[in-house]
Formats: C-alpha cells, sequence, structure tokens
C-alpha cells in the first residue's frame, strides 16, 4: 500500500524580506548629517570649533563666577601682574583685566555674528533679485553696488559715529553690515545669472508660484554652501572691523568696553606692562583663528571632491597598504588568483 504525502503548502515570502545573497540595502543619508560627518573628519576645523566655544565660554559663563566685573575698581592693585587674584592682571586705574576683556569678546562676538548675518541675507537678496529680474531692477541694484564700493567706508562711519554717540550699539552693526555685502552681493547675481535657467527654476514659473517663493525657496537654497562659508568670513571680517573702529575711538564708546577699547588704553604701557596688551589682543586673534579654522572646514566639507571630506581607510587596512608596499612585487597584479585558489586545494 502506498504511502502517498500530502503537499505542504508554503508560506509567501514576506515582502520586506531581502533575497538571499543581495546586498543590504542602506539608509539615505540626509545632506546636514552628511556635512556634519565630513566636518568632524577635519581635525583643523574641530579644532576652530573646541576654541571658539571656550572663547565663548570665557566671555558669557566665567565672568557670572568671577569676583570682579569690568565696571570695578581695585584701589589696592595698580597695575599688578597677573594673579590668583586679577587673573590678567590690572591696568594704571585698577580695573581687571580679565573682566574687561571678557566684557570686550561679549560685545565683539556680538557684533560679528549680527554682522555677518545681516550681509549675509542682503546679498542674497539684492543679488538675487537683480539677476532674477534684470532689466531696470538689476540697473538699480547694481548701481547702489557699485557706490558703495568706491565709497570709503571707514571714514564715512568715522564721520557718523559722534553722531551717534549716547545712542545704541545696534546702530554700529547697522553701519557696519550697510558697507560689508556688496561683493558678496555681487558673486550671488552672477550665480543667480546662471540658476534661473535651470529647469527647475522654470518649471516652478509655468507652475504660477510667485517670484519671490522661487528666489527664496529654489535659487538661494541652492548656493547654500556658498553663502555658509561667506557668513564665517564676514563674521570674522566684523570683529577685526569692529575692533580696528573701537581702537581708534569710532566704535564702541565709553562706558561699555569692547576689545578694541581695552587693546588702546594698554597699548602706551605694553612695553612696560605687556600683559595689559598681549592677554586682549591675544583673545582677538584667537577669535580670528578659530573662525577661519572653521570657515575652512565648512568649505571641505559642503565640497564632495576636498581631500579632507572622503572618508579615510580604517587603519588596519592602511598598514596592510603599507606593508604590501615594502614587500618587493608585492600586489603586482592584484586581479591574478594562485593555483590554490583555482584548484581549490588549500
Amino acid at each position: 500500500m502506498a504511502v502517498t504525502s500530502t503537499p505542504q503548502p508554503t508560506q509567501p515570502a514576506a515582502p520586506d524580506a531581502a533575497p538571499a545573497g543581495a546586498a543590504p540595502t542602506r539608509r539615505r543619508t540626509s545632506r546636514a548629517r552628511l556635512t556634519a560627518v565630513r566636518f568632524s573628519r577635519n581635525r583643523t576645523a574641530l579644532f576652530g570649533l573646541v576654541l571658539l566655544v571656550l572663547l565663548f565660554l570665557m566671555a558669557y559663563v566665567a565672568p557670572l563666577f568671577y569676583q570682579w566685573g569690568y565696571d570695578e575698581l581695585d584701589f589696592d592693585a595698580f597695575q599688578q601682574p597677573p594673579s590668583a587674584t586679577h587673573w590678567f592682571g590690572t591696568d594704571q586705574a585698577g580695573a581687571d583685566l580679565f573682566a574687561m576683556t571678557a566684557r570686550g569678546m561679549q560685545k565683539s562676538l556680538v557684533i560679528g555674528i549680527l554682522v555677518g548675518i545681516i550681509c549675509t541675507v542682503l546679498a542674497a537678496l539684492v543679488g538675487a533679485s537683480a539677476a532674477y529680474f534684470g532689466g531696470w531692477v538689476d540697473r538699480i541694484l547694481m548701481w547702489v553696488v557699485d557706490l558703495l564700493l568706491v565709497m570709503p567706508s571707514f571714514l564715512i562711519i568715522a564721520v557718523l559715529s559722534p553722531v551717534f554717540q549716547g545712542s545704541t550699539w545696534l546702530l554700529f552693526v547697522v553701519l557696519l553690515a550697510a558697507f560689508s555685502w556688496m561683493i558678496t552681493g555681487r558673486v550671488v547675481r552672477s550665480m543667480t545669472m546662471t540658476l534661473k535657467d535651470r529647469e527647475f527654476v522654470k518649471a516652478a514659473k509655468y507652475m504660477g508660484v510667485p517670484d519671490l517663493v522661487i528666489i527664496f525657496r529654489h535659487i538661494v537654497p541652492s548656493m547654500a554652501s556658498m553663502l555658509i562659508i561667506d557668513a564665517t568670513i564676514q563674521v570674522s571680517a566684523a570683529i577685526i572691523g569692529e575692533t580696528g573702529l573701537s581702537y581708534f575711538g569710532f566704535g564702541v564708546q565709553t562706558p561699555d568696553v569692547s576689545l578694541g577699547t581695552v587693546i588702546a588704553s594698554g597699548t602706551p604701557d605694553a612695553p612696560s606692562f605687556p600683559w595689559l596688551f598681549y592677554f586682549p589682543a591675544g583673545c582677538l586673534v584667537l577669535i580670528g583663528l578659530s573662525i577661519a579654522f572653521i570657515g575652512d572646514g565648512l568649505r571641505d566639507a559642503l565640497d564632495p571632491s576636498s581631500s579632507t571630506a572622503k572618508a579615510r581607510p580604517p587603519r588596519r587596512d592602511r598598514k596592510a597598504d603599507r606593508r604590501g608596499d615594502e614587500i618587493p612585487g608585492a600586489d603586482a597584479n592584484p586581479t591574478a588568483t594562485s593555483s590554490s585558489d583555482v584548484l581549490g586545494t588549500p
């Protein structure tokens, strides 16, 4: 008597199951995360970021726990060198130099960041609008840009600063930003001239999207990498410009404090009391270096062809490659197979 076996119903494969031998699919990485990964590979950029964070902590957090304020005087310590009581020493009036330097860094950092943001936004708006609309809009906006480029900005700010003396320092930010965006605006205009003829811009026009929406949603985001790098450059340039103007008495006015005013007050006594000049000037140099390192790191992270943005092989593989280079004839023909591989012998 033959025994017949009933076939068992086969279960259908799960729709999400990958076929055997297929490579696992990788999750799509966002551009922001990819840029952060590339930035983290740049040690110089990471050093600049850490240094800038430490300077921010020195400017905003350290004064909260420090016993001296920038407007307080120690009548028992005139031009004293750095000590446990006065970390950066004191000046000829008995003011604590660390407290004044921290206060000056607060003002310089805030002014630099605000000027950098305003300049980048203004350059993107004017440059993109001039190239997109063209015609009389382009001619008028470029005439304004050319006029501001030939005007002596330092002299104009020096003449106008006494007029605003006693008012808020935000007017000084407006004056600095008004003469710092023109070159970037021209660069944005030239880039927009090529972007406005691309297919995605034409498609948005045919769909009836408003012009301002096209500029801010399609054209300006296409230049985000360049604008981010330019913003870092503008911040550094604004800090140096504000310090220079304050050094000559045309920037932040007393009783407020800036790095420029602190450096200016300590310059005459610098040969005899060097801490009056080197500590605030050193902080200014560190701020400029940290922002420059961050800007270089962002440029490399946003540029896929940069050597620092590419992934490095693991350390073990690099050692193996170096050992292979030292052996004569090694890897002469990497595609060739040995006889043991062909015959299947161990």
